[in-house]
């Protein structure tokens, strides 16, 4: 089954936002996660670079434009409820700020948290 999509019909919350799920497309690996509101899913669409919402500066956010560390939309998924996507991208450098692959770094193991990813090199 096939229809056009259109952003607004998604459920956003009281804020506008919903979460988005960054994942490599070809590892399978989780990224980050961040926000976005109807106007950044369709930048998004339009371009082919994820874009978000930043919430703290409210304002775009393209990712890697300051850093580099692009992300290029490989596919966006929906979820059943359409309150929460999954972009599917292909990752150039690190995804997470702290330099890191991933924002996913801390396991808690036994209690503890333990660092699992070094910031890359």
């Amino acid at each position: 089954m096939t229809k056009s999509f259109d952003p607004a019909s998604l459920t956003y919350d009281a804020n506008g936002l919903l979460p988005c799920i960054a994942q490599d497309h070809a590892t399978g690996e989780v990224l980050m996660l961040a926000w976005m509101n109807a106007a950044s899913v369709a930048r998004t669409l339009e371009t082919g670079k994820v874009t978000y919402w930043s919430r703290s500066r409210q304002s775009f956010w393209v990712k890697g434009e300051s850093s580099g560390h692009h992300q290029a939309l490989v596919e966006l998924r929906l979820d059943c409820d359409r309150d929460c996507l999954l972009a599917l991208v292909t990752q150039e450098g690190p995804a997470c700020h702290t330099n890191r692959r991933s924002c996913f770094y801390t396991a808690i193991r036994q209690g503890e948290e333990v660092e699992i990813l070094a910031p890359m090199v």
